[in-house]
């Protein structure tokens, strides 16, 4: 069922949206708007703008924008009613009972979150039972050092060996077996339902705000696979979660520390590092990495010490410079991981080596150099070519002259040489990135690679008439009074693009309801990639001087003239098409 209008509105007026996206972003004061980088691309100079009086936002490089219900549906990767509901909770606001949205798989958000915590509760449960866990807790207390506080403290549980033992509890509190499939907690074969977590320790992923969205187990022995994670669901994407993240947000203004696993974490923390935090069984994205730009000026990667770990290392060190973190790397000594140095040697010992972690140009290089063997020419050259081509990615020129007079020692060749190597690299980039970016901005002219409005490149005339329209529409009020009151005749079928008449039949319809036209009221009839693309013609259009009514009734007139030109067109060809067709015809009965 659909929220009442009157509802979405309540909710919007009800959000401050400065402080809700500065729990995303750092947003900074430019006049009445507010302004920041991105938090849905990666940039390091900020075009992503927040206008408080209008509740709207708008980034000028990815063309993401909208209301708050947008921001939300965008940043948490929820769907229209999820982003309603979340908003609501944020306000205060209980919903109406006639709007009991379900989930694609009929299972609201809700009702998965109140699973997972009545989950967590069971697997607590079992764990401290006297006969349920005893394995468990010696894994955790004997084998893996964990203090009966920190277990509690991390809410861990057991899962015990049986197929079933959690689905009766479930049902014994109210749930059902598409509810418990929708979370997670269950999985269905042959028509048969059983328990997705069995002999494993678990651990609970709790989101920031504190609520449990998601589960973690792992074996107590070596067999396949070690660990067993979640798959997404309504309420959970691992994409956009960070294990021990509810913990780390509070004491991580200095750097967080990321990990591999959960219990190198719960080591970390345990010995009083409690920035810790680990991704969930994924490698990091570039949503992990905005979501440390929240908390954080400096990440320390602390991954394991084989290839794999390092491989993995190099790729979070990219990931998070694009959001303009500092990172640092730690290669833990005469131990595999974090967790097992400390239980070695001491927090006191892993306090001195976290000091000493590299920058990531120095762990690069490191790595490059381990490869050759300097004494050869043939090793030298290709180390030289490989560290140069790390160097030239550093868009800072003091940064490439510390690195390169580093390297230059350590090469045996002058520092001059190699920055010629640097800036020829730096320059056939340039050229390769501005042919790149001049076929982009052509495709872009055209309107090709258009996911929103793919028609627009079989109508360019049209689509841009559309546009001026529809920008001028969405701006003043009186344009859709003056359209609604038939003194400029305009109507869907003046469109050519089906999503711009969808856009038109959607604002007008709005103009003429109880409530009238509210942005936010578009979230529920568009995708948050189009209702962006709506802003970005409402902010385009408002950049321009002039914008009165001759203005508008020339772009109601050209967007005419553009239909009437096509329809023409279109019917001057099928003309064509019959003439020659009549003309075959008759051919082959003169023949015949």
């Amino acid at each position: 069922m659909r929220f009442p209008e009157s509802f979405i509105q309540e909710v919007v007026d009800r959000t401050d949206i400065e402080e809700l996206v500065s729990r995303y972003v750092t947003l900074k004061r430019s006049g009445s708007n507010l302004v920041a980088c991105c938090p849905f691309h990666s940039e390091k100079t900020p075009s992503f703008t927040v206008t408080p009086a209008k509740k709207m936002f708008f980034c000028f490089g990815c063309h993401a924008g909208g209301s708050v219900i947008t921001f939300v549906q965008k940043a948490e990767n929820l769907d229209f009613p999820e982003a309603v509901e979340f908003l609501a909770n944020r306000a205060g606001l209980p919903l109406p009972k006639e709007s009991d949205v379900k989930e694609e798989h009929g299972v609201p958000r809700r009702r998965i979150l109140d699973a997972n915590l009545e989950a967590a509760k069971f697997f607590r449960a079992c764990l401290f039972d006297e006969e349920l866990g005893r394995e468990a807790r010696d894994y955790l207390f004997n084998k893996r050092g964990l203090s009966e506080a920190t277990i509690k403290h991390f809410g861990l549980g057991f899962a015990p060996n049986q197929f079933h033992m959690l689905l009766d509890y479930m049902h014994g509190k109210g749930f059902r077996d598409e509810e418990l499939v929708a979370a997670c907690l269950a999985g269905q074969k042959n028509g048969r339902t059983y328990d997705y977590f069995r002999n494993r320790v678990i651990f609970p992923i709790i989101d920031p705000a504190g609520q449990v969205v998601a589960f973690g187990g792992r074996v107590m022995d070596d067999s396949k696979p070690k660990y067993l994670n979640s798959s997404d669901t309504a309420a959970f994407k691992k994409s956009r979660q960070l294990f021990a993240l509810n913990f780390a947000k509070n004491c991580s203004s200095e750097r967080m520390i990321l990990c591999e696993g959960y219990l190198d974490v719960i080591a970390l923390h345990q010995a009083g590092f409690e920035s810790a935090v680990a991704t969930l069984g994924t490698a990091i994205t570039p949503e992990h990495a905005r979501i440390f730009s929240k908390y954080t000026q400096q990440v320390v990667i602390s991954y394991d010490a084989d290839e794999a770990g390092q491989n993995a290392a190099e790729k979070a060190m990219r990931i998070l410079g694009d959001v303009g973190m500092e990172v640092r790397v730690l290669k833990v000594p005469d131990a595999k991981d974090p967790d097992e140095f400390i239980r070695k040697y001491g927090a006191d010992r892993f306090r001195s080596i976290l000091e000493e972690s590299k920058t990531g140009f120095e762990h690069k290089a490191d790595r490059i150099f381990s490869k050759y063997d300097l004494s050869l020419t043939s090793d030298r050259i290709r180390a030289t070519s490989e560290i140069c081509a790390v160097i030239a990615d550093y868009p800072s020129a003091v940064e490439r002259e510390i690195y390169l007079s580093d390297v230059s020692k350590r090469l045996g060749l002058p520092t001059d040489v190699l920055k010629n190597s640097v800036e020829q690299i730096r320059r056939k980039r340039a050229r390769d990135y501005k042919a790149t970016e001049s076929r982009e901005a052509q495709a872009t002219l055209k309107n090709f690679r258009d996911t929103v409005n793919p028609e627009a490149a079989q109508h360019l005339h049209a689509a841009a008439a559309e546009e001026a329209v529809l920008g001028l529409l969405l701006l003043y009020s009186e344009y859709r009074t003056i359209v609604e009151r038939g003194e400029i005749a305009l109507d869907s079928t003046c469109f050519l693009t089906e999503f711009h008449r969808r856009v038109f039949e959607a604002v007008m319809e709005l103009h003429r309801s109880e409530y009238g036209f509210r942005f936010e009221f578009l979230d529920e009839r568009f995708t948050p990639e189009e209702v962006g693309r709506i802003k970005r013609l409402e902010v385009e259009r408002s950049k321009l001087t002039n914008n009165g009514l001759e203005v508008f009734r020339s772009a109601v007139n050209a967007l005419k003239n553009s239909k009437e030109k096509e329809t023409a067109a279109e019917e001057d060809l099928t003309a064509r098409i019959e003439r020659l067709r009549s003309k075959k015809q008759e051919k082959q009965h003169k023949e015949g």
